[in-house]
């Protein structure tokens, strides 16, 4: 169930959560504790996680057992994705974590204003829905998955909107990785502001 109008919520609708190692972008190689909200309406044809968009498929959690769990790991780093995790008010959650000394961060689409004080937001635009303007705004780190030639442009024409402390990356889309990982190589030699992001968890072969 999508909290239409996005209120104060202490329960969330969750796919799955665990302890592994971050994959991707600025925090790759950190261990982390995952917590992946089931919900989304933006629709990536190449999205590997199709089992979360139906949020009434997965268990509603409390944060109070989720937090519980997260001190289990003992970790200081917490990383908020989906589904589509900005389609909820995520005040309660992102507040619980800090409380118990875990830094915070999320993966979303910006397709939807950010309710919540996180520290790190990884911006991920996608070409099925637009983004809000307040995601250029708070994006710390700008990841852009190259599935076409056409990407590149396009990649580009977000970050001239992003602030000037933003980190920039390019990620393969994983099943295409062969053809346009020796690209993004080539393009991140050639425009230095740019760096190369993998999947490293799926070489890995963890979560």
């Amino acid at each position: 169930m999508i909290q239409s109008n996005r209120q104060l919520i202490s329960d969330y609708p969750i796919m799955e959560h665990f302890f592994t190692i971050q994959g991707e972008g600025f925090y790759s190689g950190r261990a982390a504790y995952f917590i992946r909200l089931a919900g989304c309406d933006v629709g990536c044809v190449w999205c590997d996680v199709k089992e979360s968009w139906d949020a009434g498929k997965h268990q509603i959690q409390s944060v109070d057992t989720l937090i519980t769990e997260v001190k289990k790991s003992n970790t200081d780093f917490c990383v908020i994705t989906g589904g589509e995790p900005c389609m909820y008010n995520l005040t309660n959650l992102i507040d619980s974590l800090k409380a118990i000394g875990v830094y915070t961060a999320i993966e979303t689409s910006g397709c939807y204003p950010l309710i919540g004080e996180i520290d790190w937001y990884c911006f991920s635009p996608k070409k099925f829905k637009a983004p809000v303007d307040e995601a250029y705004e708070k994006a710390s780190e700008l990841k852009v998955v190259i599935s076409h030639p056409s990407d590149f442009e396009w990649a580009e024409g977000h970050a001239k909107k992003l602030n000037s402390n933003c980190k920039l990356y390019l990620q393969p889309e994983w099943s295409k990785q062969e053809r346009f990982l020796p690209m993004i190589i080539d393009y991140v030699k050639n425009n230095p502001k740019w760096r190369v992001s993998i999947q490293t968890h799926k070489i890995m072969n963890i979560p």
